[in-house]
């Protein structure tokens, strides 16, 4: 095999949160910053150095690092640089299949004539992400997803690595068990208890062996992948089959009205990205996180699949308002939305009667004064325009001014 068999590249944002609160604000670089107060949700290279990882607490991270820097979140702020990254992305290739908001594959196996060697490509990417958006980026370019994903993983942070195919046993193998896909801390640990500690280990035993020791489906998976083989290609355009959004709280009360409008808020970003992306859900999840960090969801799927807000909204809602005493006594610090079950906007039945006239009594004049009801899908696509056109802040409803709500109009029913 030749080097230019290494097609697949992995391009991952290096700790994407902080990094884009370092760009942001030049008296941040170089200082150890985390994301999140009550609990981690990112850290920077220089908090990492502390031992600080994420999903911990804020008070044991402090306690790593005192003098460390955390700053609130900022998800439109990470939105807008993923959006601008995956821009680069598919200038670079045709073929890119997204995993997550920090990071891809892409597939640059027909582009040699016109763009250069693979490495050649990765290289040229981390240069135009550094330069278009201001933030790290490290690339594993290897022949399979997992051996690239590896490779970025291996290369971090702002690096790049190749895995030639004739070098892949011997990059792979001196590697921990942990490294390969699907081992987590309970596998690890069985994995451990045996003596198998690196790939190598792993690749010594036969299939049957790690099947009776794993079960079968895990036994498969880690065989193949301790001997190099992953037959997954670079899907381009994978629909998603849910999209969703979450606020994290901060400690304290919450009352009720005010959780209420956090969520009204989080289901209008969530069914403007749906139209947007011309999608419609049929399941509305509500997701709750408490103090203690125990989490519940609670989920309700409509009759018909949908983009409206008002529906979503007033679903969404009502599961907030059958979980409410579950949160009382338990100190909620997040809240979440996501509508799933999607499908293509194309699929959309319209409801029944299309002309409703509904009366509304009589005039001065004695008059009988009729209105059709309103055209929830117009008045969407309205309010879309005006947010593209004017900032997702220019128009709200009456309810959500301030987070606040009108006088003697409760937002969650008695």
């Amino acid at each position: 095999m030749f080097v230019s068999d290494a097609t697949i590249l992995h391009a991952d944002l290096d700790a994407f949160y902080a990094s884009v609160e370092q760009r942001d604000d030049p008296w941040l670089r170089g200082r150890p910053v985390v994301v999140g107060g009550g609990v981690v949700l990112a850290a920077s290279y220089e908090a990492k150095a502390y031992g600080i990882k994420t999903a911990m607490s804020g008070r044991a991270a402090r306690a790593l690092c005192p003098g460390l820097i955390s700053v609130p979140p900022r998800m439109d702020a990470y939105t807008r640089a993923s959006r601008d990254v995956f821009a680069v992305f598919d200038r670079t290739s045709p073929i890119v299949e997204g995993i997550s908001i920090d990071e891809a594959f892409l597939d640059v196996g027909g582009l040699r004539r016109i763009a250069g060697t693979p490495l050649e490509i990765a290289t040229r990417l981390r240069r135009d992400v550094a330069e278009q958006v201001g933030l790290p980026i490290t690339v594993g370019v290897a022949r399979t997803k997992f051996l690239a994903k590896v490779a970025s993983g291996v290369a971090k942070p702002d690096g790049l690595l190749l895995v030639p195919p004739d070098g892949e046993l011997q990059f792979l193998h001196p590697l921990p068990v942990e490294r390969l896909w699907g081992v987590g801390k309970v596998t690890a640990a069985t994995l451990h208890a045996h003596g198998i500690r690196r790939v190598a280990d792993v690749a010594s035993h036969s299939e049957s062996d790690l099947v009776a020791l794993l079960g079968k489906a895990t036994g498969r998976h880690l065989h193949a992948l301790a001997n190099g083989v992953d037959p997954r290609t670079v899907r381009t355009r994978r629909r998603r089959r849910s999209m969703g959004a979450q606020h994290a709280l901060g400690r304290g009360y919450h009352d009720p009205d005010s959780v209420a409008a956090t969520l009204m808020l989080l289901v209008d970003k969530v069914t403007r990205r749906m139209r947007a992306a011309d999608r419609l859900g049929r399941t509305v999840v509500l997701r709750l996180r408490f103090a203690d960090y125990t989490r519940i969801t609670r989920s309700h799927t409509l009759p018909v699949a949908t983009a409206r807000t008002d529906t979503v909204r007033d679903t969404a809602l009502d599961l907030l308002h059958a979980a409410w005493p579950l949160v009382a006594d338990r100190g909620l610090t997040l809240v979440g939305v996501a509508v799933t079950n999607l499908d293509d906007e194309d699929t959309e039945q319209l409801e029944l009667p299309f002309d409703d006239v509904v009366e509304q009594g009589g005039n001065a004049a004695g008059e009988v004064v009729t209105h059709r009801p309103i055209d929830r899908h117009a008045l969407d696509a309205v309010l879309d325009d005006v947010h593209n056109r004017f900032g997702s802040g220019s128009l709200t409803s009456a309810t959500l001014l301030g987070h606040d709500h009108r006088p003697g109009v409760p937002l969650l029913p008695d």
